[in-house]
């Protein structure tokens, strides 16, 4: 059996020497501990690379994130256990960051950290060293795909829909994104990207959209703004749900049922599927906008379209990730994602969201693009429709009386 080589970023001493005798006692010998971001870039630099890091994500000076982006720029290791006490939406990021920088994200360590559950992070990776792991945050969902489609489809009841606000540059309140979890009874809060690939198989990535739309959309009704408009709500939409002959139809009966404006719900999609969508989805995407849906391009700056092909979507906005705004006068890549998604806008007359803004600088970063929205954990984590409200009255509690909803 291969003899594991892992690094141990915490700086806290203590933690860090349970971490070191909980390898120990998994077989694991050859360990790198650091107290910070510089000495384990040192400790690297001297011993080469590992197979396992275990990082830490806040600490004094650089943060674990730091460490991560060298990890994967330098090809420093080949898997990640994430070890944090972080809210569920900033570890969603970090499980949709890393695959696309080229590590294996195994999993998630709460503190104090477990011995059992690191010990079944590193059987995974011994199992499987070279594969992606299917369920980066949780226990194995092996499970679920032991289930029956009618099995998966009578578990809709633990799909939870929360809201993350998006602002103006003022900090008003401009709307919120639909964001689904699963609360299962046994492997606990699954993100979405944990979960989709199951459904997808089971033919329920439909079902799961609708339930979305749904509890959206009633939240629509029941939260207005300020000045009496509906909430805007925005919800991810599948491109194989375009090709569905009665989704229009049933749109708007939905639409019609909350007394809705179409104006008042974002569709979203991802740039990465644009380039594949046959002419009946990009015909049915036209039927939307005309029908008076807004439509968004998520992702952008991450698929495969070129300008001239997203010019062609009847498209009302652009998201763009703090990722590509944090650093831009230092990176020629990121300047250009950020310039070609401003040539689009202003073009096209398209508005631009900032998405991901989680710290002080995304915000300071974003703010230099001008005027566009923004949503992330530093304005405020994806919340229940009651925490919605609650947020929204701590905010304004003098233009709000809407307490007694239930949602």
């Amino acid at each position: 059996m291969h003899s594991l080589k892992v690094l141990i970023l915490e700086d806290h001493p203590f933690q860090l020497m349970a971490l070191h005798q909980m390898l120990n006692a998994n077989g694991v010998f050859d360990v790198l501990a650091a107290e910070s971001v510089s000495c384990a870039t040192q400790m690297l630099a001297r011993r080469g690379p590992v197979d396992v890091a275990i990082c830490d994500l806040y600490m004094d000076g650089p943060d674990g994130l730091a460490l991560i982006r060298h990890l994967a720029e330098q090809r420093l290791a080949s898997a990640l256990i994430v070890l944090s006490d972080a809210e569920p939406a900033l570890l969603d990021t970090i499980a949709d960051l890393t695959p696309q920088l080229g590590l294996r994200l195994l999993g998630c360590l709460r503190k104090p950290a477990s011995g059992a559950t690191l010990h079944r992070l590193l059987s995974d990776y011994r199992e499987a060293p070279g594969e992606p792991s299917p369920s980066p945050m949780v226990p194995p969902i092996r499970e679920l795909h032991r289930l029956s489609t009618a099995q998966l489809a009578q578990l809709r009841e633990q799909w939870a829909v929360n809201y993350q606000p998006r602002v103006d540059i003022d900090g008003a309140l401009v709307g919120v994104e639909a964001k689904v979890r699963w609360h299962h009874p046994t492997l606990g809060s699954l993100a979405a990207g944990q979960f989709f690939t199951v459904l997808e198989g089971a033919g329920l990535l439909d079902m799961l959209t609708w339930h979305v739309l749904e509890k959206a959309l009633a939240l629509s009704t029941a939260i207005p703004l300020d000045d009496g408009r509906p909430l805007p709500v925005a919800v991810r939409l599948p491109p194989a749900l375009l090709l569905d002959e009665e989704l229009l139809a049933r749109l708007e009966r939905l639409l019609r049922q909350q007394g809705l404006p179409p104006s008042s719900l974002t569709l979203e999609i991802g740039e990465s599927h644009c380039a594949q969508l046959a002419g009946e989805q990009l015909q049915c995407l036209e039927k939307l906008h005309r029908l008076g849906c807004r439509l968004s391009l998520d992702e952008f700056g991450r698929g495969t379209s070129n300008l001239a092909q997203l010019f062609d979507l009847p498209l009302s906005e652009l998201k763009l990730s703090s990722e590509f705004v944090r650093g831009m006068a230092e990176d020629g890549t990121k300047a250009a994602v950020v310039a070609a998604a401003l040539i689009l806008a202003r073009r096209a007359d398209l508005g631009v969201l900032v998405e991901h803004v989680d710290t002080h600088g995304d915000w300071q970063a974003a703010h230099g693009l001008g005027r566009p929205l923004m949503q992330g954990r530093f304005i405020a984590r994806p919340m229940s429709g009651g925490e919605l409200l609650q947020w929204i009255d701590a905010r304004e509690p003098e233009k709000r009386d809407q307490k007694g909803l239930a949602l």
